[in-house]
């Protein structure tokens, strides 16, 4: 089980001063990969003695075993899919995805503040327009998002495609716009370029990223780390696109007026145009 996973399981036993240590644990591991206990303790605004019992509560003999199992994990991640692959691991192909998508999305979820969440769906359900900006491997969640967005509200726009779209695409915004940017580790550049645009436009950031130090939640207004282990030489996107179905529930509950008529509208339009079948 993963680091994440175990805090999970772990929350109902831990008192106040031990959560806001797993809080700071799932929020920013390499600070625990590669710091102390003090500096940990100093994170979550306790004390060392406090970080040492959260550590036992999930099984550790002390911190530098909890230390161990982050580094461990932060290795594992940065692997690619090549070197996954190789390996042989024991049990069921399915046992291994159904409990490492379960601990994905509880890990995520999780570590996700409420206040934080409700500010990122007003934002996006308040802008102008809602930029979505997707790498590669995660960009049919950048669909998702933006088919579930565009039933919702107007001004949803997929960004990708040459540096010249990109750019294109982006020419125009500004603070009032928002920009949702889905990627994980091995960040490919042009998305990191685009994104860096975006921050000399002063345009909102929110971002879904698999590590609080990623590059993509740089100077984000609201950054989600997402758990992505997967079963296979590929990471899981299963936490991505349940974090992408909360948001879309989110923004529609708070345009519930709008997004109706919106979606009365769409639906009128699909019968008439006897453009869907009946199963």
């Amino acid at each position: 089980m993963t680091i994440a996973g175990l805090i999970s399981d772990a929350a109902p036993s831990l008192t106040p001063s031990e959560r806001r240590v797993g809080d700071a644990v799932a929020r920013d591991p390499q600070a625990v990969a590669f710091g102390t206990v003090a500096e940990l303790a100093a994170r979550a605004g306790t004390s060392g003695p406090t970080v040492v019992r959260f550590a036992a509560k999930l099984g550790f003999s002390g911190f530098g075993e909890l230390q161990a199992g982050v580094q461990a994990e932060i290795a594992d991640a940065l692997r690619p899919a090549a070197a996954r692959i190789r390996e042989r691991p024991a049990g069921s192909v399915l046992e291994r995805a159904l409990d490492a998508d379960l601990d994905n999305v509880r890990a995520t979820f999780a570590a996700i503040a409420p206040d934080d969440f409700a500010a990122a769906t007003d934002l996006v359900a308040r802008a102008n327009r809602v930029f979505v900006l997707a790498g590669e491997i995660a960009r049919g969640t950048g669909i998702t998002l933006v088919t579930q967005l565009d039933l919702l509200r107007d001004g949803v726009v997929l960004v990708g495609g040459t540096p010249v779209r990109v750019a294109r695409a982006l020419a125009d915004a500004g603070p009032n716009d928002v920009l949702v940017a889905i990627e994980h580790r091995r960040y490919e550049r042009w998305l990191l370029d685009a994104l860096d645009d975006a921050r000399r436009r002063a345009l909102p950031i929110i971002a879904l990223t698999d590590r609080a130090l990623s590059p993509v939640a740089l100077d984000a207004r609201h950054a989600f780390v997402v758990a992505a282990r997967g079963a296979g030489p590929f990471d899981s996107h299963t936490a991505t696109t349940a974090l992408v179905h909360a948001l879309a529930a989110g923004v529609a509950a708070r345009l519930r007026r709008g997004a109706i008529a919106r979606l009365d509208a769409v639906e009128l339009a699909w019968v008439a145009g006897d453009v869907l079948v009946d199963g």
